[in-house]
């Protein structure tokens, strides 16, 4: 009846039926890995956002299959002011409603059936269903921490098949909150030249390195076919406006054919709407309001939480770099699972679990640091009462 590829696990796993568990107990949760704004009392101007919605024009429907000219060119000019990214040609963007939309295209673009895309390992999962909705399959490369993270490279050459079709990158990493490297760059436009591969690379936290230092877009680059995607969720802190794209950049041959094929992909869905289009511009703008709010909080909760873990020397902190998360190292006394689950019962504190992101052992929690600041303060001093004991 159903198909091979949506064959998931459809029933809740231990560590949420012991968080439906405590709620419904009434126990007081506080919740370590909140990752959506809108829930953590991040927003930006709901006047300005809810006008920018109300244009007459969205009346008129104009199927554009790249997204409307003038979003396209709201989007550019993001990359101009943000990254300064001038020469960003409107005509290389793809509008989508979501990155997950995104990878779906460049999927169905690169892939036949049981292609392969190398992905970082940890990362996020959500690239699980994104390659079981495409029938291409995933194949892992490590990152590896030394005062840092560092993308194993003879890993990724030893990774790489005669069905391989692509290297994603995550700019910062989620969870690691790692950028790519200048140096690792140049090796990766090389890997790709020498296997012929495209690089999907994620910068939807792009803005928020933490130590204020403008990093480099993926935007611009030009000596392998990339993909670069990213969307106003995470930049404006608006997720519900589904307001999402891809740039293709490389070489121009490749560009154009990669163009072509992804507006037919576009103009098959056509999922982009009207007024969300036409308030790009201002979607987008609302990031130089709410960016150095987040950033505040950011360094505010890294900053708490160093404080907690002074005192408590058995857990540390691995180094992050940007982005919306931090990973702790704890005592390994069990599985990661069964200490969040141990946290959610006896502190009602929520973390993730370190093989939420596939890390390679044992002894790694991962929260949260968009979290309501007192809410972090008070999770983390119950969280360590137990890790840190």
């Amino acid at each position: 009846m159903f198909s091979h590829r949506t064959d998931w696990r459809l029933i809740p796993n231990a560590l949420t039926r012991a968080i439906e568990e405590a709620r419904a107990s009434g126990q007081k949760i506080l919740d370590l890995t909140i990752s959506n704004p809108t829930e953590a009392g991040v927003r930006p101007d709901p006047e300005i956002v809810l006008a920018a919605l109300a244009n007459p024009e969205a009346m008129h429907y104009d199927p554009q299959p790249r997204g409307l000219l003038q979003a396209r060119q709201a989007v550019c000019r993001y990359y101009r002011e943000s990254h300064e990214v001038f020469d960003l040609d409107p005509e290389r963007l793809i509008l989508t409603t979501s990155t997950s939309e995104a990878y779906s295209y460049v999927f169905r673009l690169l892939s036949n059936p049981g292609d392969e895309i190398l992905v970082p390992k940890p990362s996020y999962p959500l690239f699980e269903f994104l390659a079981d909705l495409a029938d291409v399959k995933l194949v892992p490369y490590p990152l590896l921490y030394d005062h840092g993270w560092q993308i194993d490279v003879d890993s990724l050459y030893k990774a790489a098949t005669a069905q391989s079709r692509a290297v994603i990158l995550v700019h910062p990493n989620n969870p690691t909150g790692s950028y790519v490297s200048a140096a690792e760059t140049s090796v990766l436009n090389a890997f790709c030249g020498d296997y012929g591969l495209a690089l999907i690379v994620d910068e939807v936290f792009l803005d928020y390195a933490h130590d204020g230092v403008l990093r480099g877009s993926f935007v611009s680059n030009a000596e392998a076919l990339t993909f670069t995607l990213s969307g106003a969720s995470k930049i404006s802190a608006l997720p519900q406006m589904k307001l999402a794209w891809v740039a293709t950049s490389g070489p121009e041959e490749m560009v154009r054919e990669a163009g072509a094929r992804l507006e037919i992909i576009a103009d098959t869905f056509l999922s982009m709407n009207a007024p969300v289009q036409l308030a790009a511009p201002v979607l987008l703008d609302q990031r130089k309001q709410i960016q150095p709010i987040l950033l505040d909080r950011l360094r505010e909760n890294l900053a708490e939480l160093d404080r907690q873990l002074a005192s408590h020397p058995s857990c540390t902190r691995l180094q992050v770099e940007g982005g919306w998360y931090a990973v702790l190292r704890v005592p390994v006394l069990g599985t990661d699972e069964d200490l969040a689950i141990d946290l959610v019962r006896r502190t009602g504190v929520i973390v993730h679990p370190g093989h939420f992101y596939d890390f390679a052992g044992e002894g790694h929690l991962v929260l949260s640091l968009i979290t309501d600041p007192e809410d972090f303060h008070e999770g983390v001093a119950r969280l360590l009462q137990v890790v840190g004991a």
